[in-house]
């Protein structure tokens, strides 16, 4: 182990005492962030363009706002370049600077960067001067340190219950760790205690609730009693909803009791939903009612988690009873649709006749449907009957709906990477594979941006012969590619580069990747009267705060739309229960945009609560016009996906919100 890296891990473990700072740059000392001030909006017109040159200059001001900003602004651009200047803003007199300067380093994911990290690490600091930069370099450790370092994070025991900051900083350094798969036995044992411990700060037992569920390969078995105690006690609901998927993990006759006891006393949808996930970890048998009584739930989110797992952990014996279950009238539609799907995928190859029944059921519903949303899964339940392709590609290419055709293609797209379809189509299974392959391009001939982009990663599978069977289709794909407009079908282009890198057996593209190409109208915040707008929805208002101290360009982007009318109508075209609601696609199917695209504003919030809005991604610098509101702390999205908002007032017409529910207009206070 070479100087360095003792060095840095004396620094990790180290007790925190009193430090003495640098040389004074100014005599001030406090960060005043105003999106109004002119230098505020030059510093981030400049992180807008990625005008690096233009930020260094920053970086020596006498203003540690304007400092602060700065750093804040490589945190968005996630160049290595710029590591070099970051690096002597570790060292700065302001602590929020040199927490900025962390934030920008860690974004970039450079393992270059730990030893700096560890070096700026003030050892002895009990009057808490640096408590937020040393909190922000741990957390950007466990972004881009090599594991040697978890161990010595991970066993560090000196932070008491009130050093707050620092325990989130351990524990987010942790989180981050585990998110690029790097794990330890140690690392996993510290977040089981900052878990289970009363006396730990609330916000610091939401990392380590998240970490036990969310990151896979790791063991804690030996925690059962005292996880168990802490899901049954645990009075935050954010909390308590991960802790009961990490108990799902632990396959236990005691955590099966526990969660049952909790589905049964819990008033809250989002625990019930992640209960109903994590029960997909025990015997069938054993946990089939609870699951089949969820399905008569009055909350369409819990009818549906509970109809998905019938789905996904169904069995042939049962499958009989998922289609007599999802007759039921009372039964939610979505969730009634997802029990034929389920009777579609488990029934067993003799039962002919129920199985044709079920189909001609599924397919006079369809015709029967008025919601796209609804048609659109209705084809994805008939697509669990494989040769149901000809009628789920004759009424998506028939629709005129956008939803529509682009679900028929995903219906297909699911038939061609079913593991099981050489199995399923026996010796029809080649020209069932050719006749996907003409489906898929002729969507690619269509030229529309979801169809192509569905199709192209469908021509993808090696389990199919595409490639073989349509390797004289290249110059299509060529010709397809030229035609597609950017950068408002980036996503589109950069699935169907990759298609025909692979038919010419070419490495992967990295990617086109915008340029800028929308600047910040900075006169639209001036018509504000307040930093309120309110999303007026079929199921209630939701009133939002704007953040253009965090991020200008996307409020003002949300505002100039909000007030041209652009979201008028505009679909809720993803809800995913217990994550995000999203809307504000043109197409109303998600593939949607204008013809510019907005920059990625990357900050240190993190998504730790629900009511957060955000803005959605195809990768960074690829934002336009769909955003999204959390409906429970999703911190794996953490800087990848823009904050721009945070609602105030209306979270449980968030919580209502389906696929389909529409926003009437967006108001604001001017």
């Amino acid at each position: 182990m070479n100087n360095r890296l003792i060095i840095g891990i004396l620094a990790l473990v180290c007790t925190i005492s009193a430090c003495v700072p640098p040389g004074q740059k100014t005599q001030l000392k406090e960060i005043s962030v105003d999106y109004k001030d002119p230098v505020f909006q030059q510093i981030h017109n400049f992180q807008d363009q990625a005008m690096i040159d233009s930020l260094y200059t920053y970086f020596q001001d006498p203003n540690p706002t304007y400092r602060y900003l700065a750093a804040l602004a490589f945190g968005s651009i996630r160049d290595s370049v710029a590591l070099d200047s970051l690096y002597t803003l570790l060292a700065d007199d302001i602590d929020q600077v040199r927490a900025a300067a962390a934030f920008a380093i860690g974004q970039t994911g450079a393992v270059s960067a730990e030893a700096h990290l560890v070096d700026a690490f003030v050892q002895t600091d009990t009057a808490g001067q640096y408590a937020r930069a040393n909190a922000a370099i741990l957390e950007a450790v466990g972004k881009c340190a090599s594991p040697d370092y978890l161990k010595l994070l991970a066993t560090t025991k000196t932070y008491r219950p009130t050093d707050t900051l620092l325990l989130q900083g351990q524990a987010w350094g942790i989180y981050r760790f585990g998110l690029r798969k790097i794990t330890g036995e140690e690392a996993t044992a510290r977040m089981v205690e900052l878990t289970t411990s009363p006396a730990v700060p609330e916000s610091v037992r939401l990392i380590g609730a998240n970490y036990l569920y969310r990151i896979g390969n790791i063991q804690f078995q030996e925690a059962e009693g005292n996880l168990i105690q802490a899901a049954m006690n645990e009075k935050a609901e954010n909390i308590r909803m991960s802790l009961c998927l990490a108990l799902g993990k632990l396959k236990t006759d005691r955590a099966l009791a526990a969660l049952e006891q909790i589905f049964a006393q819990d008033g809250d949808f989002r625990v019930k939903c992640n209960i109903l996930r994590a029960l997909s970890n025990f015997e069938y048998a054993r946990v089939k009612e609870l699951v089949k009584s969820a399905l008569k739930s009055s909350n369409p989110h819990v009818s549906l988690g509970a109809a998905r797992f019938f789905l996904e952990n169904g069995t042939p014996e049962d499958a009989t009873d998922y289609w007599a279950w999802g007759r039921t009238d009372s039964m939610a539609f979505p969730a009634k649709l997802t029990m034929y799907a389920a009777a579609n995928r488990h029934l067993p190859v003799h039962f002919v006749d129920q199985r044709n029944t079920v189909n001609f059921e599924l397919r006079n519903m369809y015709k029967n449907i008025v919601s796209p949303y609804d048609k659109a899964t209705a084809l994805k339940s008939l697509a669990e009957f494989g040769w149901n392709l000809n009628f789920i590609q004759r009424e998506g290419a028939a629709s005129p709906d956008q939803v529509v055709r682009t679900a028929s293609i995903e219906a297909l797209a699911g038939i061609s990477d079913d593991p099981g379809f050489d199995a399923f189509f026996k010796s029809s299974s080649r020209s069932i594979q050719r006749q996907l392959g003409v489906f898929f391009m002729q969507a690619i001939r269509s030229g529309d941006a979801g169809s192509v982009s569905i199709a192209a990663n469908a021509l993808r599978n090696p389990a199919r012969e595409y490639r073989k069977n349509l390797a004289d289709s290249v110059k299509v794909l060529e010709k397809a590619l030229q035609k597609l407009a950017m950068p408002k079908e980036v996503e589109t282009y950069n699935d169907l580069e990759k298609t025909i890198a692979y038919f010419n057996r070419l490495p992967e593209p990295v990617g086109q990747k915008p340029g800028y190409n929308h600047p910040i109208k900075w006169d639209i915040l001036t018509t504000l009267k307040t930093l309120k707008a309110t999303i007026a929805t079929n199921k209630g208002d939701i009133q939002i705060e704007l953040l253009p101290d965090v991020a200008p360009g996307s409020v003002i982007n949300f505002v100039e739309l909000g007030k041209t009318n652009f979201y008028n109508d505009k679909a809720f075209h993803r809800v995913v229960a217990n994550f995000v609601i999203q809307g504000g696609c043109p197409r109303g199917d998600g593939y949607g945009s204008l013809d510019y695209t907005i920059r990625s504003e990357l900050s240190p919030m993190h998504y730790d609560k629900e009511g957060l809005v955000g803005m959605a991604s195809a990768g960074n610098h690829t934002e336009g016009t769909q955003f999204f509101i959390t409906q429970s702390p999703a911190p794996h999205l953490d800087g990848n996906y823009t904050i721009f908002a945070r609602v105030i007032n209306g979270q449980e017409a968030v919580n209502r919100i389906m696929p389909g529910d529409r926003i009437s207009k967006i108001t604001f206070d001017e």
